[in-house]
């Protein structure tokens, strides 16, 4: 990564039995085919592949991709050649569970013409999460927001989108109590009032910016995204968004530009102040003040430090670019083996313009803490809190 010692920090792979990494490829991959073999009625060419799948990736190597895949150039330079004959286990991490997914598509049929063409493996569960009873109480407590002075709302808006399918915590964020002290204590970074200082309301010198929202999860996770950015659209705070989803079903519950509708559907279908939330991204973009972008290296099994130029300059323009989840992040900061010490803003230098990230702690790599809370998140947790998902964080480099 330019400018950062990451000679310093290895590179983390799936190689070690008992760790995180090795436990996602080991098993967390196996029960994700499980899964998908279940979701689906798929025929018997389906389950050979999907069977072949689970032999090469828990016991055999990584193979080429097929002689007629769409993209198979393109992962000839994300660096396929040079892991072909090497184990899942034994080639970085970040890159092997991207790969996975990919070739989990394949066995699927999702590229190949036929009747699975275009079928998201993941779709069952996506939906099942909007159509959750607790999606419906989380909407419904939108219309208790309006009351907040306008401050709150947001700070309310942005920890909904910080926590995902945690959303309901952020809505007592402005009430005392355990619900705020405990996301407090959750945090172990907070540049919370950093990020919000880029997006005043009005704009800053009167002049609303871009906002590029990149997006995480789908379902649950995906709708308190828009409300936030349909509440900054709202309020001046920004005059464009762009929002980047993944260009295929990825990471199980990646958001893609379907997801997205599916969301802003359910946002209006609520009734109530999230189908005001709803109408609003809804008009947005259909007028173009928000643009709903599938880069193609938005799927890619690299740091965002490797990215193409055209997406360099996306970025570069944005007032500010909020990279949203945990692989996100990784791929922000670089998924290695980074002291919890190492500034946040040494380890995204690179990055083209002012960058925030806000995630929810799922896997070991981390940044930007400082020496107390690392101390303190150690002596009660042993390393747990890097994995456990009970932990996030707000860090901005402007």
């Amino acid at each position: 990564m330019p400018d950062t010692p990451s000679e310093t920090a290895p590179v983390i792979l799936g190689d070690e039995p008992g760790s995180f990494p090795h436990g996602v490829l080991a098993d967390r991959h196996p029960a994700i085919i499980r899964q998908v073999r279940e979701a689906f009625p798929y025929d018997p060419a389906r389950h050979r592949a999907l069977d072949a799948l689970l032999a090469n990736c828990t016991e055999g190597v990584i193979e080429p991709l097929p002689a007629d895949a769409h993209d198979r150039d393109r992962w000839a330079a994300w660096g396929l050649a040079e892991y072909v004959g090497r184990s899942w286990f034994d080639v970085p991490w970040l890159w092997a569970e991207s790969h996975f997914y990919r070739r989990l598509l394949d066995a699927v049929g999702y590229f190949a013409p036929g009747a699975w063409q275009g079928i998201d493996p993941f779709r069952p569960a996506k939906l099942a999460e909007l159509d959750a009873p607790e999606t419906a109480e989380e909407l419904t407590a939108l219309d208790g927001l309006a009351a907040l002075p306008a401050d709150e709302q947001l700070r309310a808006l942005l920890h909904g989108s910080l926590w995902g399918n945690r959303a309901d915590l952020s809505f007592r964020l402005s009430t005392a109590g355990a619900g705020a002290e405990g996301a407090a204590r959750a945090l172990v970074a907070d540049d919370g009032d950093a990020l919000l200082s880029l997006l005043p309301p009005g704009g800053r010198d009167g002049t609303a910016g871009t906002l590029c929202l990149v997006a995480d999860n789908a379902g649950r996770e995906l709708v308190p995204d828009l409300l936030l950015v349909s509440h900054l659209l709202g309020h001046g705070s920004i005059g464009r968004a762009v929002l980047h989803v993944k260009p295929y079903p990825y990471y199980v519950s990646d958001a893609t530009t379907a997801d997205v509708l599916d969301a802003l559907r359910r946002l209006i279908a609520a009734g109530g102040a999230a189908r005001e939330y709803g109408r609003t991204l809804w008009s947005a973009l259909t007028d173009g003040r928000v643009t709903v972008r599938a880069h193609p290296f938005s799927g890619a099994p690299l740091p965002y430090a490797d990215m193409p130029d055209d997406l360099r300059a996306d970025f570069a323009a944005a007032t500010v670019t909020v990279l949203k989840g945990d692989l996100n992040y990784r791929r922000l900061v670089g998924d290695r083996w980074w002291p919890p010490t190492t500034p946040f803003a040494d380890v995204t230098a690179y990055f083209p313009g002012p960058v925030a990230a806000l995630r929810t702690l799922k896997s070991d790599v981390i940044t930007g803490l400082d020496a107390d809370t690392e101390a303190a998140l150690v002596a009660s947790e042993g390393q747990r809190w890097r994995t456990s998902g009970t932990h996030a964080l707000i860090q901005v480099r402007s």
